[in-house]
């Protein structure tokens, strides 16, 4: 089930965008627990048959919007948006359901192409034209430069810079960006 609205697949520059499949995930799990990966995320490592189960869950809940993203038959990254009701609202209409948390991810054999940007871009196209969001933001370690260029690239402000409010199993307490951006500024940039 998806969201009434919500058209799958979807284009992404040379991608396609799709929910995902089981045998996607397989690909994913190739890459997604690697050293170069694991670095900015909050899970570093994640239990296979448990990423299989939230992201194949994902597709059955309208609030999430999880997505594989395919070249050439090749899964190469993934992407979410999760739709959440904004500050001081609390499930009522429609309209209430205001903010989309942005995510992606790629394999780094494929980093460096602009495929996130890809991505990020093709969901905030669908949080702002087909679902209708008043604003949605995103969230990186600060030291995770390809990942804020891609918010910044896509028109997005740097909205806080928390000191030490990010938790790295690696490297402990680190600091991190949120980024935010509106309806009617993605619509001015398009």
């Amino acid at each position: 089930m998806t969201s009434p609205g919500v058209a799958w697949p979807r284009p992404a520059g040379p991608l396609i965008l799709r929910p995902p499949t089981s045998d996607d995930l397989e690909q994913v799990l190739t890459w997604r627990n690697t050293p170069e990966v694991t670095r900015w995320l909050l899970r570093t490592t994640v239990d296979p048959e448990a990423f299989r189960t939230a992201w194949l869950d994902s597709v059955a809940d309208p609030d999430q919007h999880a997505a594989v993203a395919v070249l050439d038959g090749v899964v190469i990254g993934t992407g979410s948006l999760d739709v959440r009701d904004g500050m001081g609202q609390f499930q009522g209409d429609a309209w209430r359901r205001a903010e989309g948390l942005l995510g992606y991810l790629i394999d780094p054999a494929h980093a460096g192409n602009g495929y996130a940007t890809d991505i990020a871009g093709a969901l905030l196209d669908l949080a702002f034209t087909d679902l209708g969001l008043h604003r949605v933001t995103a969230g990186c370690f600060a030291d995770n430069a390809a990942s804020w260029r891609v918010m910044e690239k896509l028109g997005m402000r740097r909205e806080q810079h928390g000191v030490r409010d990010s938790w790295h199993a690696e490297l402990g307490w680190v600091d991190g960006y949120t980024y935010g951006i509106l309806a009617e500024e993605w619509r001015a940039r398009r």
